[in-house]
């Protein structure tokens, strides 16, 4: 079972993720599907215990961490109110409370959370951990990233914010703090180290948010929407989710979810200056091509993106880019062959999910996209207009 990290304290208790855990096969740029090998979650024996790196030569303490960072992360207290269904007269009603955590992202208030801390929220409070509670008011969210930005008022040379790093740079093993407020223990600090990277893992809307932090740093209910820090003391992820094995209780067992900086950054820089989210969207999954792919496969070329599935009515879609029609199983992977194989994007080469997926990000929905491919062993060019990303895989 994969958890949200917030608390309800009053009518239900935080909702499930229910995602399955996936190694990174195929790397997605639509809904969600991909062709992967399942990991089997199982709870660790009793009494076992994650074992922690200490932070790297030359950085810094867990304590000098905390230290500096402590003053900018606070807890969040949401309210939502819950009525009676008129299908259903017994059904609860009501004031449901929710606890989370957030981090100040800058000197005019603004905040970063999850969208799952404050999702239907009449009311939010944010506290400081000089105990100062206020008011805020949610300036925007993305469920398809579980992100979410608040606003408080406050004088600049109060706040503290906290700087972001570069979640491309991290490495696996590379050590890590978590700062929050499980179970409504205020900033509460744990470490540990980068388990894995680009793991999937689904938004509160289904869809799937990519490049995930897997981290063994202690993360429970109430450490949603804190950072997730480098050896310098820099943001690197926005803790999210955890894997609770089968404790229906939700605690820890070694395995949290962080949405990647580089994500937080676009996200939260787009709902500060819009309001919203305008995410482009191509609509297809695809395989990075090696030597290895390339020769099994006998492909014309030994590198770039071979194209798994296409989306229905997505922007690759219109554009007629072909997906696999054979499916093939090799050393227990699968795999769709015969499809379109990128190779290309606006004339620079195009060899791994990353140029891809940089290529995309950088434009606006409505924009053009200019893609060499492969079919079979043709070559051609073919121009894509961008769509908007849905908000559900539906």
């Amino acid at each position: 079972m994969t958890g949200i990290l917030r608390r309800a304290t009053a009518l239900v208790a935080a909702a499930a993720l229910g995602a399955a855990l996936a190694l990174a096969g195929a790397a997605i740029l639509d809904d969600g599907a991909r062709t992967t090998t399942i990991v089997r979650e199982s709870t660790p024996p009793p009494g076992s215990r994650a074992i922690s790196s200490p932070v790297k030569r030359g950085g810094l303490s867990v304590n000098e961490i905390y230290e500096r960072s402590k003053s900018a992360v606070v807890q969040i207290d949401s309210t939502s109110v819950v009525r009676s269904s008129e299908d259903d007269p017994f059904s609860p009603s009501g004031a449901e409370e929710a606890l989370g955590s957030g981090f100040v992202v800058d000197k005019a208030g603004h905040i970063v959370t999850n969208f799952h801390v404050v999702d239907g929220a009449s009311s939010v409070n944010v506290s400081f951990s000089n105990r100062d509670r206020v008011r805020a008011r949610i300036v925007g969210t993305d469920p398809s990233t579980d992100l979410a930005v608040l606003k408080i008022e406050a004088r600049s040379r109060a706040l503290t914010p906290l700087e972001f790093g570069d979640s491309e740079a991290v490495q696996v093993g590379d050590p890590v703090v978590a700062i929050g407020n499980p179970f409504g223990l205020n900033r509460t600090v744990t470490a540990g180290i980068v388990s894995a990277l680009a793991r999937p893992l689904a938004a509160p809307n289904a869809v799937q948010i990519e490049g995930v932090i897997q981290t063994d740093a202690a993360l429970n209910r109430g450490n949603s929407g804190g950072p997730l820090l480098n050896a310098r003391g820099e943001v690197i992820g926005v803790n999210t989710a955890i894997a609770t094995g089968n404790d229906v209780e939700g605690g820890n067992v070694g395995i949290g979810f962080a949405v990647p900086a580089n994500t937080v950054k676009d996200v939260a820089g787009q709902i500060i200056d819009k309001g919203k989210v305008e995410r482009p969207w191509l609509g297809i999954a695809v395989l990075t091509i090696d030597e290895k792919l390339a020769k099994l496969f006998r492909l014309p070329v030994d590198h770039g993106l071979i194209v798994q599935r296409v989306v229905p009515g997505s922007a690759a879609a219109d554009a007629g880019l072909a997906a696999g029609t054979t499916p093939v199983v090799v050393a227990g992977e699968s795999y769709m062959i015969g499809g379109d194989v990128i190779v290309g994007i606006d004339g620079r080469e195009a060899s791994t999910f990353a140029d891809l997926q940089d290529a995309v990000r950088a434009r606006e929905p409505g924009e053009r996209l200019e893609l060499e491919i492969y079919r079979g062993d043709d070559k051609r060019t073919v121009d894509v207009t961008l769509g908007q990303q849905p908000l559900s895989p539906d």
